[in-house]
């Protein structure tokens, strides 16, 4: 007998979302182990956001089930989700513009799973962060004064913050530099890899989700019509025709 299937420490089941009578989702199944850096692609409209608004519970599943480490979070808060590990990242940057980079950290670790409340400890461990993201040089700077390329990164540094299990970048490198694109890239690798982290990555450019992902789920008019390994997917001839045609691996 074979040995048992490891159980994903994150599952959609079955998931479908409509808006105004028009289908987004259309009965999406994702399973991700733990440790994984899973990319999510597909063409502009496809419903790659809208499921990582439903997993991070911006919006309401009409039909299907979440689950993380095996319990349903599909009707959890977002305050609930931080708490038990789960953080994310948005297209349009978010920071606290008028706070400094150390301060928009502290404020990720105030709120985040471990319930931090003293600001001294929360300081320190802020600037360990700052390190780890190569960031203690602008820890005094408004957030408003950062270029795009350290704004993405304060993202990353306050996501990080809370100590999830599960991380989730929306286009975390959409407007950086190709030198930018590889510093996020680095550090991407470096959740995984230092701090355990798992992580799902919708992205836009397809030459880094191929050279950073361990598998691929390519969604298409609200269904995922291949999921794999990169080059299981990057070969898929209905990912050819429905994506990657376009994208000419841009």
């Amino acid at each position: 007998m074979g040995s048992k299937e490891e159980a994903p420490i994150f599952e959609v089941r079955g998931v479908k979302k409509s808006f105004g009578g028009n289908v987004v989702l259309d009965g999406i199944d994702l399973r991700v182990k733990q440790g994984e850096i899973r990319s999510i692609i597909g063409p502009n409209g496809a419903g790659k956001t809208t499921l990582f608004n439903l997993i991070s519970n911006i919006y309401r599943v009409d039909e299907g089930e979440i689950f993380f480490e095996g319990k349903r979070i599909d009707r959890m808060n977002q305050h609930q989700l931080s708490r038990i590990g789960i953080a994310r990242t948005f297209q349009n940057a978010k920071p606290f513009l008028s706070l400094t980079t150390l301060q928009n950290v502290v404020s990720g670790l105030l709120f985040g799973s471990d319930n931090v409340t003293n600001i001294g400890s929360a300081e320190k461990e802020a600037m360990e962060i700052l390190e780890f993201v190569d960031m203690v040089d602008k820890a005094d700077i408004q957030a408003e004064s950062l270029t795009i390329g350290d704004i993405r990164r304060l993202e990353i540094a306050r996501a990080i913050a809370g100590k999830p299990k599960l991380i989730m970048f929306d286009e975390v490198l959409a407007g950086l530099t190709a030198q930018e694109i590889d510093t996020a890239l680095r550090f991407i690798n470096k959740l995984r890899d230092e701090k355990d982290m798992t992580i799902l990555l919708v992205e836009h450019n397809i030459r880094v989700v191929m050279n950073i992902s361990d598998k691929v789920s390519v969604i298409n008019l609200g269904r995922i019509i291949c999921s794999g390994d990169p080059e299981k997917v990057s070969s898929d001839r209905n990912v050819i025709e429905c994506y990657m045609g376009e994208e000419k691996y841009a």
